[in-house]
C-alpha cells in the first residue's frame, strides 16, 4: 500500500498566507517561505501553494514568492493560481515548482490539461476542483464545480467533471469542498468517495479539518491517497506528527517524522 501523504496548504493572498471560511473571510496566517520551511521541518510530505486572487485579478501567479517558498523547503511542492498557458506552467516548474495546479483555467480550455500534460507530464499536472453541494442532502443532489476562488457556478457535476479531467491528462486530482472548507466540521468524505470511485489517479482531499480523526476519515472513509488542511497546522491546533501517529495508529502508511521540531 502507497504511503498516505500529509499536505499543508498555503492560502496566498496579496504575499501573504491567508485562511478563511468558505473562501471567505480571509485572515491572515504568515509569510510563505517561513510557514513552508516549518512544515518541511515537521514533517511535511509536500507542500500545495495556492495564489487564490490570480484567477480573479487575472494576473499571473506570483513567481518571486514561489521562488522564494521553493528556496526554503525541500519537499515536493505543487503551485496553482493564475496559470492559463503551456508557457506559464513552464515558468511556475522553473520557479521551483514539482506539480502545477489547474482549477479555473483548465475548466474555461480543458484542452489546456492536455497540452500541459504532453509538455510536462501528467505526474505534473494536478486538477484542483472546488466543489459544493447541489442542494441539501449531499448526493442525490451531486456536487457543483466553482470557479474562481469559488466565486461563480459553472454548472458541471463534480463526478464528470474529475473524470474529463483525468482523460484529458491530470495525473492527480485535488479535491475541496466549499461547504466544509475553514468550517472544522470534518471533510465531505461522499464526495471524496464518489470520485476516487471513479478515477484511476490520486486524490487529495481538502476542506473541513480540524482533528487527526478527520484526516483519518478522509482516507479510510473517503479512500483519499493525501490529506490536505490549513487552518489547523497555522494554528499548531494539529501537529503533522499528532495526524502521523493517527494514521499510523489506523493502519495507514505514513512516511515517519525524523527530528521534527
Amino acid at each position: 500500500m502507497l504511503r498516505r501523504r500529509v499536505i499543508p496548504c498555503l492560502d496566498v493572498a496579496d504575499g501573504r498566507v491567508v485562511k478563511g471560511t468558505r473562501f471567505i473571510d480571509l485572515v491572515d496566517e504568515g509569510d510563505p517561505p517561513e510557514l513552508a520551511e516549518r512544515y518541511a521541518r515537521e514533517g511535511a510530505d509536500e507542500l500545495v501553494f495556492l495564489d487564490i486572487s490570480a484567477a480573479a485579478e487575472g494576473r499571473a501567479t506570483l513567481l518571486e514568492i514561489v521562488e522564494q517558498t521553493a528556496r526554503r523547503a525541500f519537499i515536493p511542492l505543487t503551485v496553482g493560481g493564475g496559470v492559463r498557458s503551456v508557457d506559464a506552467m513552464k515558468a511556475v516548474l522553473r520557479a521551483g515548482a514539482d506539480k502545477v495546479s489547474l482549477n479555473t483555467a483548465a475548466v474555461a480550455n480543458p484542452e489546456l490539461v492536455t497540452a500541459c500534460a504532453r509538455r510536462f507530464g501528467s505526474q505534473a499536472v494536478v486538477v484542483a476542483i472546488d466543489a459544493r453541494v447541489r442542494e441539501p442532502g449531499g448526493e442525490a443532489g451531486g456536487w457543483e464545480v466553482m470557479i474562481r476562488g469559488g466565486r461563480d457556478a459553472t454548472g458541471l457535476d463534480a463526478v464528470v467533471w474529475a473524470q474529463r479531467a483525468v482523460e484529458l491528462g491530470a495525473g492527480e486530482l485535488l479535491v475541496t469542498s466549499i461547504d466544509r472548507d475553514g468550517t472544522g466540521s470534518g471533510y465531505d468524505t461522499a464526495l471524496l468517495r464518489a470520485i476516487v470511485d471513479r478515477v484511476p489517479v490520486p486524490v487529495i482531499a481538502s476542506g473541513g479539518a480540524a482533528t487527526p480523526a478527520d484526516l483519518v476519515s478522509a482516507v479510510i472513509e473517503g479512500g483519499a491517497d493525501a490529506v490536505l488542511a490549513a487552518s489547523i497546522f497555522h494554528r499548531r491546533l494539529v501537529s503533522i506528527a499528532e495526524v502521523k501517529q493517527a494514521m499510523t495508529d489506523a493502519g495507514l502508511p505514513v512516511r515517519a517524522v525524523a527530528n521534527a521540531a
